[in-house]
């Protein structure tokens, strides 16, 4: 499938920054960019976000390039996202249903795959008349004749049911996990939490760490769901260990919602190893936008340390070497390492130990009904 790019920079960050991220989100999808119009407003356009002397434009280089797909860096407002389709005569998505789109397609788990069908019905339901905006009522005629509920209401009503039932499901998983933190709780056994903006190398630490076979690909949001390890580590003994989903710049609100039960573990845990792509010109908005997340689903207050990860791939400065770092407090605030070569690795199975025998008891967990104790699933 051949898209086209559209950035409108409204004066808020690095744009250029923002349309390579674009990028690589589009080609996680399966598409090929064939085409990047950028342009500059000082706010949205209501009917267009791009105005129509732009709309045209890209209408033509569309035409040109004979492109299938139109991806907007910014999110789109239903009545938007139909008139530029009408305009521009392809099919326009915005970053949120692009995000959306990757996720389904990485699903693997049962819990997975449902926290993404929820989220993709939550951002559906805002959009459904654009899928009826030809039909006015239900058709009338023999054995079709009824209380004269309209498509879009009936489509509403069945998306409200399965809504529904998903919840439901994914409370019963939540509730399953609260009893194997409790266990582990019990067990007095250390949880650390692997977190970070997605593609910093993540599930290549954990595999690295823990001997497991986690995919692992240069692309982003190559990993969906939770993967948790019991590793053993000299001086601490059993310490559990999870890959968790990447983090992303403005990630959708629908997905934060929908990976609540997944996300949990990053709450509960002991420690978060905080990953970075050293070789990131933008690595400092990175830190900010997943310590942003993190505050916004409570995981905030958890200590962490920053793993400093692809120093092997850096290039604008000095070749940084494998090293713990420290703040005033003598407290590890950073390693350094490549999880691709392995260089530093010693130095984080070190940190860990330190930072597990400086930790606190942490009290049992009550599940979401109050209850403390429970057998190990």
């Amino acid at each position: 499938m051949r898209a086209a790019v559209i950035g409108v920079d409204l004066g808020k960050g690095d744009h250029a920054a923002t349309i390579t991220e674009l990028r690589a989100l589009v080609e996680s999808a399966g598409a090929m960019v064939a085409a990047v119009v950028v342009s500059k407003r000082s706010r949205p356009d209501p009917a267009l976000f791009v105005g129509s002397g732009k709309a045209l434009e890209i209408a033509a280089i569309m035409a040109a390039e004979q492109i299938d797909i139109a991806i907007f860096d910014q999110p789109l407002s239903p009545a938007q996202q139909r008139n530029l389709e009408r305009e521009l005569k392809v099919r326009v998505v915005d970053r949120t249903a692009l995000i959306l789109d990757i996720f389904a397609q990485r699903a693997k788990s049962h819990e997975g795959k449902i926290q993404v069908e929820l989220a993709q019905l939550q951002h559906l339901s805002t959009r459904l008349v654009r899928g009826w905006t030809h039909l006015e009522r239900q058709k009338g005629g023999i054995g079709l004749r009824g209380p004269g509920e309209t498509q879009l209401e009936t489509d509403r009503r069945l998306l409200g049911e399965r809504v529904k039932m998903l919840k439901i499901r994914l409370h019963k998983l939540e509730r399953q996990r609260a009893t194997q933190r409790r266990a582990r709780n019990r067990g007095g056994v250390f949880s650390v939490s692997i977190v970070g903006y997605t593609n910093a190398g993540k599930s290549t630490l954990f595999n690295a760490i823990t001997h497991a076979n986690a995919y692992a690909a240069d692309q982003l949001f190559a990993t969906l769901d939770t993967t948790s390890r019991r590793v053993y580590l000299e001086g601490l003994g059993q310490l559990v260990i999870s890959d968790t989903v990447g983090f992303i710049r403005d990630l959708p609100t629908q997905l934060i919602e929908a990976f609540k039960a997944t996300l949990e573990e990053t709450v509960h845990a002991d420690l978060l190893l905080h990953v970075v792509d050293a070789s990131s010109p933008v690595r400092q908005e990175q830190i900010a936008q997943v310590n942003e997340v993190l505050a916004g689903i409570g995981a905030d207050q958890v200590p962490q340390i920053l793993v400093w990860n692809k120093i092997d791939a850096v290039t604008d400065g000095a070749q940084l070497l494998p090293v713990i770092e420290r703040d005033e407090c003598d407290s590890i605030v950073r390693v350094s390492l490549s999880a691709r070569t392995g260089a530093g690795l010693d130095l984080l199975r070190l940190a860990l130990v330190e930072a597990a025998q400086a930790a606190p008891a942490r009290p049992v967990a009550a599940g979401p009904d109050g209850e403390t104790s429970a057998a190990m699933t």
